[in-house]
């Protein structure tokens, strides 16, 4: 059987799909494929799910049996090495939920993140204090050997916004973010130093929504939107509570939150104006 793991990579999830498609065109069901390779049919369901690691002799064989022409048949064995590579964030395993693995692994590919905060800074954003904060507030359980991996996991995810391809990073906070305090009064003169200095990255767009703005369609809770460089992999929306997230590439939901997210950054300060606000908060804060 192939081998599970944490979070799939996206270029496992883009081959995935074109595994499904392929058999599809074919006119095969899971389980004659699954016969011809002589192996059960959830292993062809899991492989285009990406629910399992491909493994590169099955997928020799299940291009074949499609019949895939040679040279698109190399250039996608080559890709499967490469989405079989380990993601960072592996390394983690024993400090990440399973379902916020796959948060991390669409984040790490995107070439767009845009998302609403209700109520803390988002993770990108945080300072080590914050985060660290944050964190044991959300899980007053956890032990401080897995609090002290989930900060560090957290740092490590804020690399993306400086690698040499970054990106595009547009954030939508509450006004509430910035009036709670979390921790001491330094965490917090830290933190929004930290959001000041981001308004200055040219892949960060910042936006907060004033309490005056009035409700907004956002505000039942916080999502992320990702999109990618791949043009046959969808956008992915997710949604995520204390303990779980919920991800969907479904057309509608997607368009749906779009939509939400323009509307809601109509409602908002501008970049200026946002970057004027945080300086005012970070004022109050020393008074």
């Amino acid at each position: 059987m192939s081998e599970p793991r944490s979070a799939p990579t996206v270029l496992q999830m883009v081959l995935g799909r074109r595994l499904q498609e392929l058999r599809q065109a074919t006119g095969l069901t899971a389980q004659q494929v699954g016969g011809m390779l002589r192996q059960a049919h959830t292993t062809v369901t899991r492989m285009e799910q990406a629910k399992v690691t491909l493994k590169w002799a099955t997928v020799k064989a299940m291009l074949e049996i499609y019949g895939v022409e040679r040279a698109e048949a190399e250039e996608f064995l080559a890709l499967t090495d490469q989405a079989n590579t380990p993601g960072w964030w592996q390394s983690y395993r024993d400090a990440l939920p399973s379902w916020f693995a796959v948060h991390v692994s669409l984040e790490t590919s995107a070439t767009h993140i845009r998302g609403y905060e209700p109520a803390v800074v988002p993770g990108l954003l945080q300072t080590e204090d914050y985060a660290r904060d944050v964190l044991r507030l959300g899980r007053p359980r956890l032990t401080p050997d897995v609090l002290k991996r989930r900060v560090a996991l957290r740092m490590e995810r804020q690399a993306l916004l400086s690698r040499p391809d970054p990106p595009q990073l547009w954030v939508l906070m509450d006004e509430t973010v910035l009036r709670r305090p979390v921790g001491e009064p330094e965490v917090m003169r830290a933190q929004i130093d930290r959001l000041i200095e981001a308004t200055e990255l040219s892949n960060v767009t910042l936006q907060v929504l004033a309490f005056k703005a009035g409700l907004h369609p956002g505000a039942f809770g916080p999502f992320t939107i990702f999109r990618f460089p791949m043009p046959d992999f969808p956008d992915v929306v997710c949604t995520d509570n204390l303990s779980s997230g919920k991800y969907s590439e479904d057309l509608s939901e997607v368009a749906l939150y779009r939509e939400v997210m323009d509307r809601m950054s109509a409602q908002a300060m501008s970049k200026g104006r946002t970057r004027e606000f945080l300086e005012d908060a970070r004022k109050e804060l020393d008074r």
